[in-house]
């Protein structure tokens, strides 16, 4: 009889811990999320993402790029992707869509989410498909590059990447950008990790750095599953939430 219950009670821990895992991957925190920044801005702006993914039972990993180079800031957002032992949602904002479309090939990375990002080509740059815009098009107040570096004009700051965001927050941004390198700006895509990758893409369509059009070619040229959200450049900061949802989505989608 007590080795009956024994038998009884294993078979109950077994089918608890069969239900607890089945509930993690519904809701896709088998996975971890690794979220990488863009230019002219450091890892602080994921803190509203972050704080909404943790809550919700992510692990989650926040790569702070130098922004130098594109080699350097592949070679940080895969040291931060070894550190996981989950399956990586590997998420990029601006120009960090570009270094997840080079890093993201890692074995590790099971889907790239981009949040108003680039999504480059082999052979692609940021400098190159941002290098003939559209007539009327959008385009960033970057001012002429000081020892190698790039920065956005002060005064076009708010208007032009957080204008949805707090009047203190975005002025903050404004006098606290990060320098970004020109040789991450011109850095090329050897191989394109959307196209081993299931992609995900939200478009802001307020963007007004990335236009919208780009967006889009870029979203649908990699096959990307995409939602289009109300919202600056920097929708990341302005509206976490969203963009939570947008990378939950992803995650739980993912097999």
């Amino acid at each position: 009889m007590t080795m009956m219950l024994k038998l009884l009670a294993g078979a109950a821990m077994a089918v608890a811990a069969m239900a607890a895992a089945g509930s993690a991957e519904a809701k896709g925190t088998d996975k971890a999320i690794v979220l990488v920044h863009g230019g002219f801005v450091d890892g602080s702006g994921w803190e509203g993402v972050y704080t909404i993914l943790k809550k919700d039972g992510y692990d989650v990993t926040i790569v702070q790029n130098p922004t130098i180079s594109l080699k350097g800031d592949v070679a940080a957002t895969r040291a931060a992707i070894h550190a996981q032992t989950k399956p990586v949602i590997l998420v990029g904002h601006s120009y960090g869509g570009a270094v997840i479309t080079e890093s993201g090939t890692d074995p590790q990375v099971a889907a790239l989410v981009y949040i108003t990002a680039f999504a480059p080509d082999q052979g692609e740059s940021v400098a190159k498909l941002t290098s003939n815009p559209a007539p009327g098009a959008p385009v960033p107040p970057i001012v002429p590059p000081v020892d190698g570096f790039l920065a956005l004009d002060k005064a076009k700051f708010v208007a032009s990447f957080a204008a949805d965001v707090k009047p203190d927050l975005a002025r903050f941004m404004a006098d606290s950008q990060v320098p970004w390198g020109l040789d991450a700006l011109n850095g090329a895509i050897t191989e394109p990790a959307w196209k081993s990758r299931p992609s995900w893409y939200l478009v802001a369509t307020d963007d007004r750095m990335i236009p919208v059009d780009v967006q889009r070619m870029m979203a649908r040229r990699a096959g990307a599953r995409t939602a289009d959200h109300a919202g600056s450049h920097a929708i990341y900061v302005s509206q976490p939430a969203a963009v939570a949802k947008f990378i939950e989505a992803a995650a739980s989608q993912t097999r």
